[in-house]
């Protein structure tokens, strides 16, 4: 687990933070019914390696082929970008890992892909607020298990509910970092860290309108819910500071 001990390391933090946020906030806008999942890879691409030099956190990891996680519809995450074509209707979620100068930037997105029902509307509006949620309890003297029961409480007052398999990380030198930070909380569990300024955290709420149960398809990547109804995913990388959270992969 990484405590950053310098004002520089934070700064690099927010460095690799910023080119997070810029690619995501790029492919906000160029997703469109008919634009391709590939297509977006390349977008990426043009400013993380050929823009800024830096290097993509995903691709090659534990053997990952793509760049950006493209997650369309009942697909949660680890979606691989490929020949798919977005339609009219879908969601799409889209994370993005950074290494810049030595450190690592992480967050994703969920977007409508023109106009969506009102059921993924409401999905993707409460998952944003549940990170929200979970940023807000990101602050010295709290435990992570503050940050997994606020979200959890939050999503399931709503009627929907959180995964359960795959959880928020620390984040620094590696991509993912100890402790684990699940989305939910579980007094069986234990892992409890308790919160200080320098810890750095990806945060990221996966929330189903089913049940959480999960599977994995056939490519070994592709994480999708059981039930086949639809989720949505949102996160940040988020440093704790003396005066309580701050987001890093924002644009400032």
């Amino acid at each position: 687990m990484i405590v950053l001990k310098s004002a520089h390391e934070l700064a690099l933090m927010r460095d690799a933070g910023r080119i997070v946020a810029e690619v995501l906030e790029r492919l906000r806008e160029e997703v469109a019914p008919g634009i391709t999942t590939g297509d977006l890879e390349r977008i990426a691409e043009e400013i993380i390696v050929k823009r800024y030099g830096a290097i993509p956190s995903f691709k090659g990891y534990r053997g990952f082929p793509g760049m950006v996680c493209t997650s369309v519809n009942e697909e949660i995450v680890h979606g691989i970008p490929g020949k798919r074509v977005l339609r009219e209707g879908d969601i799409v979620s889209i994370d993005v890992g950074v290494i810049h100068k030595g450190y690592h930037g992480d967050a994703a997105i969920t977007v409508a892909v023109g106009n969506i029902d009102a059921e993924s509307q409401r999905l993707m509006a409460v998952t944003a607020e549940a990170l929200r949620i979970g940023i807000e309890a990101a602050r010295p003297g709290n435990w992570t298990s503050d940050i997994s029961r606020a979200i959890q409480e939050y999503v399931e007052a709503q009627g929907y509910s959180v995964v359960r398999e795959y959880t928020g990380h620390g984040i620094g030198r590696q991509m993912h970092e100890e402790p684990q930070i699940p989305n939910y909380y579980d007094p069986r569990l234990g892992g409890r860290v308790r919160l200080r300024p320098g810890m750095t955290f990806a945060l990221e709420p996966m929330v189903n309108i089913g049940g959480w149960q999960t599977r994995v398809l056939d490519d070994q990547w592709t994480v999708v819910t059981a039930d086949g109804t639809r989720s949505a995913h949102f996160e940040h990388t988020v440093a704790v500071t003396k005066n309580g959270p701050e987001i890093l992969t924002k644009l400032s």
